[in-house]
């Protein structure tokens, strides 16, 4: 229970407080008149099937009831739907256009080297600020800037009795911890590493064990946090705790509890799952993402019963990392701390299972961009949905004007603090993902209540923006009142003519907006 750095984190936290590390922690006592506290819970690879969001096959109780303190945004999109680049934009407010962070590989320092991050920003206003699990994706260890103490990697925290850090981050099968113990002695990297568990047929895109919820990294980022939030509670300033989990992200990987919680024969495969009619090469990709694991086929579908397999273990991931979320929240409510606390959840993308033929994310469509986004702020709606198009890009500029701090100029997006006051108000009537096919092809895609068009330019948008003379490979537009599974693209249907042409507008006005705001800068 993070008790190999518990102390160590207790001196660190007193130090940053100002206060001994063996008495000043605990006589400090919170005051009316501070700032709220900010508990920000990321998760990965979480699309919006969630109970609050009207789905009944998932199991999702603990963020339910978040939903219920809270506004649940029934539209809310990513910038970029692939780890690194969606975190980034959240982080700082900026488009993955402005943060040139389209990929896993590329450092967000090396871009943009005086970039400010939400946490960053809040350190600087006066909070404590602290990080553990899956957070800045993109940023060299977890951008020590950004933090009042060092943020803890996943191998630092304390596992269950028996059990150490998961073999390769993810199993806790005795075999693939052998095989890892093998791959470290021969000193492999991290990509020969995965290559030889994959040879050995020891990396499944499932893993059922009946362990503790703490034998894998989400249940020991919950221990932790709750651990350190006990001790910030004890400090004189207000805190922005976050906290990343990691499930539902591949390989899906539970304790055995969860996956019972289904029958997996009740699992229905996606409506459609096919390419759409009309719909250029652009929109899809092989999922290599999924290919990399040793029980799925290197081509072609995959098999109907390992489809089903799969959604059943996406299911289970998520419910167990609902489970780590009712922890943390409950310690929240154990302190007293709710009624002083903004808590803000969202999953970082959405998730292909099949729908179009696709697994994974990486893709402009609907199930990939859409995600989860719950605001439960203290004297603000509670159990309310809003329809207000969102866009990750709005996390930062809301969370500053609900803690009464002023709103960077820089920032992209717009506070959605009028949604959280009255949920009927549009604050914005659209949404903006984007994403890349080489290095030369962006799909920029633009979401209304309505439609979503879809243009893939083709130009050295990584070299600079391409928006004011780019040439057009291809264009989608989905109806989803009468499509809402995007069998079909309309972009060349003459009924949608003047759509398509007043959303192309839209969209080429919105990207050449950034384009002059970037040149100013």
């Amino acid at each position: 229970m993070y008790s190999q750095i518990k102390n160590t984190s207790l001196a660190l936290l007193a130090v940053a407080m100002g206060t001994s590390a063996c008495a000043g922690l605990s006589k400090k006592k919170k005051t009316e008149d501070k700032k709220p506290n900010i508990l920000f819970l990321t998760v990965d690879d979480l699309k919006p099937v969630l109970g609050c969001y009207g789905n009944q096959n998932v199991l999702t109780p603990n963020i339910d009831q978040l939903a219920k303190s809270g506004v649940t945004f029934s539209n809310a999109y990513c910038q970029q739907a692939i780890c690194a680049p969606s975190r980034i934009s959240v982080f700082t407010g900026l488009r993955p256009d402005r943060t040139k962070v389209w990929d896993l590989k590329t450092n967000m320092r090396d871009m943009n080297p005086e970039v400010v991050t939400l946490p960053q920003y809040f350190k600087d206003n006066g909070y404590e600020s602290v990080g553990l699990g899956k957070l800045l994706h993109g940023a060299k260890d977890d951008d020590p800037t950004s933090w009042s103490i060092p943020y803890r990697h996943d191998r630092e925290l304390t596992y269950a009795d028996g059990f150490i850090y998961p073999a390769n981050g993810k199993y806790q099968t005795p075999a693939i911890h052998e095989a890892m113990k093998k791959a470290q002695k021969q000193k492999l990297s991290w990509i020969q590493t995965n290559r030889y568990l994959k040879s050995l047929g020891l990396s499944p895109s499932v893993e059922c064990m009946d362990i503790p919820d703490n034998a894998y990294e989400d249940g020991a980022v919950a221990e932790a946090g709750m651990d350190l939030m006990e001790q910030l509670s004890q400090g004189d300033k207000p805190f922005f705790l976050a906290l990343g989990f990691h499930k539902p992200h591949l390989p899906f990987v539970a304790p055995k509890k969860y996956w019972d919680l289904y029958d997996r024969d009740s699992v229905e495969l996606p409506a459609f799952s096919k390419k759409a009619k009309n719909s250029p090469d652009y929109a899809y990709h092989s999922w290599g993402e999924l290919r990399n694991y040793s029980d799925i086929p290197q081509q072609g579908p995959v098999p109907l019963e390992k489809q089903k397999e799969l959604i059943h273990g996406y299911w289970a991931s998520v419910s167990f990392m609902d489970a780590q979320v009712g922890k943390v929240l409950a310690k929240l409510d154990e302190l007293g701390l709710r009624e002083n606390t903004i808590v803000v959840l969202w999953g970082d993308h959405g998730w292909h299972l099949g729908d179009h033929g696709i697994w994974c994310k990486h893709t402009n469509f609907e199930q990939a961009t859409k995600a989860p986004l719950i605001i439960s702020a203290p004297s603000y709606a509670h159990g309310q949905h809003t329809s207000s198009m969102a866009e990750f890009v709005d996390i930062f500029p809301t969370l500053c004007e609900l803690s009464g701090l002023d709103t960077p100029e820089v920032l992209e997006g717009e506070s959605q603090v009028p949604a959280l006051e009255q949920p009927e108000t549009m604050v914005k009537d659209y949404a903006l993902s984007q994403y890349p096919r080489g290095i030369n092809v962006m799909g920029y895609s633009l979401r209304t209540e309505r439609y979503r068009l879809t243009v893939w330019l083709k130009g050295k948008f990584h070299e600079g923006i391409i928006h004011q003379d780019p040439q057009v490979e291809a264009i989608e537009l989905y109806d989803y009142q009468k499509d809402p599974d995007e069998t079909v693209s309309l972009a060349t249907d003459p009924a949608y003519t003047n759509t398509v042409k007043t959303l192309k507008s839209k969209l080429f006005k919105l990207l050449n907006s950034q384009t002059a705001k970037y040149e100013t800068k």
